[in-house]
This record gives C-alpha cells, sequence and structure tokens, in this order.
C-alpha cells in the first residue's frame, strides 16, 4: 500500500493532468448536443463490439457442452430407431417380442485419447463400468464403425481401434451382398483392407462397405468404409481390396458405445453347439 501511495504521489502532475482533461472532455459532451451526440453513438458502437466479441467467446467455450449434449441425443436416437426397426407389426392377439425390440442400445462418450500413428492403436473414453460399458461392446462415430471395447474401469473404458492390426471386423458389400474381413495393415489411417472376397465375386471402385451383423458386437449396415482400389491376380483366390475408412480417426471427438443385449445368450448357443464340435 505505501508503494501504491508512493507511485500516486510521484505522478500526481500526471493524475491531476489527466483529471482535468477527463472533467473538460464531459463538460463539453454534456453542453453540446452535436459532440454529445457524435460521442453516445461511438459509444454504443464500440459497446456492441465488445458485446458481440463476449457472446462469440462465451458461445465457443460453450461448443463443447453442446457436442455432448448433441452426441447423447443422438445415442438416444439411435436406440429409438433400433428399437422401431426392430418392432414388427402387430396384429390382433399378438404381442411384442421386447427381446428384439431392445436388441442393441446406444451410449454417448467423449474421446480422452486417440491414437493413428502406431501399429496397434487404442481410443479411451470418458463412460466406464458404471455407465454400462463392458468388455466386447462396438463403438461407433457419426460416419461409421471405430472399434470395440477392450477393457473398462469404473469411468473410463479403453477401445482397440479400427486401426489396429489385430483388429478384425466381418464385413459386406452392399452391393453384391459378399462377406468379409476389415482389416488394417498398420500403414495409412484412412485406408484399410477388405480380405476374402470371392474371386466370383465382381466388387468395383465406389461400393459401400458395412457391417454385415455375422456377430452380436455390431449391428448389420453401419458404415465400414468404400471401396478405392481392387485388384485381382491371376491365381489369387480372392481379391486384394483397399477401403477407405468412413471415419476420420484423426477428427474423432465423441463416439457412441453399442450395448449389444442379445450378445450372451448368441455367444453361448454357439460356443455350446460350434464349440464343441471342432
Amino acid at each position: 500500500m505505501e508503494r501504491l501511495f508512493r507511485f500516486i504521489f510521484e505522478y500526481r502532475a500526471f493524475f491531476t493532468f489527466l483529471f482535468l482533461e477527463i472533467l473538460c472532455a464531459w463538460m463539453i459532451i454534456e453542453n453540446n448536443q452535436y459532440q454529445s451526440t457524435t460521442y453516445f453513438n461511438s459509444s454504443n458502437k464500440v459497446a456492441a463490439s465488445i458485446l458481440n466479441f463476449s457472446q462469440g467467446v462465451s458461445e465457443y467455450v460453450s461448443l463443447r457442452t453442446i457436442n455432448r449434449e448433441l452426441s447423447a441425443e443422438n445415442a438416444l436416437l439411435r436406440t429409438e430407431l433400433e428399437r422401431k426397426a426392430a418392432t414388427p407389426p402387430i396384429t390382433a392377439g399378438e404381442s411384442i417380442d421386447s427381446s428384439a425390440v431392445s436388441r442393441y442400445e446406444y451410449v454417448s462418450a467423449k474421446v480422452v485419447s486417440n491414437s493413428t500413428e502406431f501399429y496397434k492403436n487404442y481410443i479411451t473414453i470418458d463412460k466406464g463400468r458404471l455407465d454400462g460399458i463392458m468388455p466386447g461392446m462396438a463403438a461407433i462415430g457419426t460416419e461409421g464403425a471405430v472399434g470395440k471395447v477392450k477393457s473398462v474401469s469404473d469411468h473410463f473404458a479403453v477401445l482397440i481401434s479400427l486401426l489396429n492390426t489385430s483388429d478384425m471386423v466381418s464385413s459386406m458389400i452392399t452391393r453384391t451382398g459378399h462377406f468379409g474381413t476389415a482389416q488394417w495393415d498398420g500403414r495409412n489411417p484412412r485406408l484399410i483392407n477388405l480380405r476374402y472376397i470371392p474371386r466370383h465375386a465382381l466388387p468395383v471402385v465406389g461400393d459401400t462397405v458395412v457391417t454385415s451383423g455375422y456377430n452380436a458386437v455390431f449391428p448389420q449396415g453401419v458404415r465400414v468404409g468404400v471401396i478405392k482400389r481392387c485388384t485381382l491376380s491371376e491365381e489369387a483366390i480372392f481379391w486384394d481390396i483397399e477401403l477407405e475408412l468412413a471415419e476420420d480417426f484423426g477428427k474423432l471427438s465423441f463416439l457412441e458405445i453399442i450395448k449389444s443385449n442379445l450378445k450372451h445368450e448368441q455367444d453361448s448357443i454357439q460356443n455350446i453347439t460350434i464349440g464343441n464340435n471342432r
């Protein structure tokens, strides 16, 4: 406080001059209509600019909350659409199969960590066991398939990204109906290979590839990518196909976890029937 008083005392002449200038300017504005009008017009413009800037900053800061709310709303809408699609027309005397209606549910989550530069990439999200997330659940982004849950804690989960050389997704070419397996080769994070498409199939560049629904993890029809290159050597059994991924993993910020309510039942019957005969 002593330093403040000393500073004011040392520059008392400047502060006195500044005070008198402000006082003179105020008296001129108050006693002259033209100067008064000009001043208030100018001050209103400055105030409006400041308010616009402040509003812009406020809206930008709130984008994270808005994105989270939109992602949660999208997850809810996907769940409702899934239920409606699974509900068959009802005639008199019939009841709804509740297990079919609620086969898939969607949980919105924010990406807190993501990598694309390694051979085995993983994604961390801010939802975990307390939100109903369990290992084996699928994840999709706004454009298409992303990966599946590897491990969970109470509040977080780690996903195996599609950009992981050990991850495989059963996929289908929508135009021809042929099934194959999408698997990354560890090179370009925008491209993935589609394997095991037989030579009698006739894929072409531009064909859309989606999840096949051959397992209980991904629903059928989730976009995986679009064929960018397809070649067939003379003696090859399968096509050499390269897809451009539907989802840009470099921009991934929100995703949805797909909870398959019938996965346990499907896995159980397959293990009992097929597992014992291999």
